[in-house]
């Protein structure tokens, strides 16, 4: 007896199912083929036993990640209490060695992120972005205030992802995004807000006036950007304070006669 065509087709038919699985980095779509040979259907139970091995793959892969992440974390703290020194009325002298403690320590930073880079499949960079973002804002700002201390110029977004130890451009892997960049020069902003407040108390009153003008090139800088309604505007929302806070040195200074242009204080 010949099979009607329908028959036929419908012996021949592959049936996919689709399982959305959502969270908070986005969509996956796992397909479960189910062709004529496969005589057994899937249960309700083994489907989401068969889920369940992806989101526990996916929780070793966080978790791996999370580790890795908290030695960072440490290493910027160890970074960051280095830096704090330069704050002490002692500490403007030891600006030079305090910076290269840093770099030391950067050499650290390189070697966890390297091991942080074997954590995941490079192509699912964004997926777990997350987990280190936060970091590599401190990590980039740490680096932005070495570079500061060592020259007072801006650090470029490529001398800090050479001092990180990671990319510029996405398609190369794990790379230093311009958000984060931007959040942590922001984070300088406010260090140098609070790093001319204690120039005035180490009896430095020139270099409050050397902050402010490179603060605000840094404003100026920010204003030609069209930051939408998201973390890293609000952050800028601050910059104006530290302006602010850093006019109001000065011009406490200017008052008392104790701040002088550079040019008049070298022809002097």
């Amino acid at each position: 007896m010949t099979s009607s065509p329908g028959a036929s087709w419908r012996r021949r038919l592959t049936v996919l199912v689709h399982v959305d699985v959502l969270n908070s980095c986005g969509r996956f779509i796992f397909g479960i083929k189910l062709t004529a040979g496969f005589r057994r259907e899937m249960s309700v139970t083994e489907m989401f036993s068969y889920i369940q091995g992806f989101l526990s793959a996916d929780q070793d892969i966080r978790e791996d990640i999370r580790k890795v992440v908290q030695t960072l974390e440490q290493t910027a703290r160890e970074i960051l209490t280095v830096l704090q020194s330069v704050h002490q009325p002692s500490g403007f002298k030891e600006i030079p060695s305090k910076c290269a403690k840093a770099r030391e320590l950067f050499c650290t930073v390189r070697t966890q992120i390297a091991e942080l880079k074997t954590k995941f499949p490079m192509e699912q960079y964004y997926r777990f972005h997350e987990h280190w973002r936060f970091v590599l804002q401190r990590l980039a700002f740490l680096a932005a205030f070495v570079v500061y201390l060592e020259s007072e110029t801006l650090v470029k977004r490529e001398e800090v992802a050479q001092i990180l130890g990671i990319e510029v451009v996405r398609e190369k892997g794990f790379h230093l995004d311009v958000e984060d960049y931007l959040a942590g020069v922001l984070i300088m902003a406010s260090e140098l807000s609070r790093l001319a407040v204690n120039s005035v108390t180490a009896g430095d009153y020139n270099r409050p006036l050397r902050i402010s003008n490179f603060i605000n090139e840094l404003d100026s800088g920010f204003r030609l950007l069209n930051l939408k309604n998201d973390p890293l505007r609000k952050r800028y929302d601050g910059l104006k304070y530290d302006v602010k806070k850093i006019e109001e040195v000065v011009y406490d200074l200017s008052i008392r006669g104790l701040a002088k242009e550079p040019e008049a204080a070298g022809e002097k």
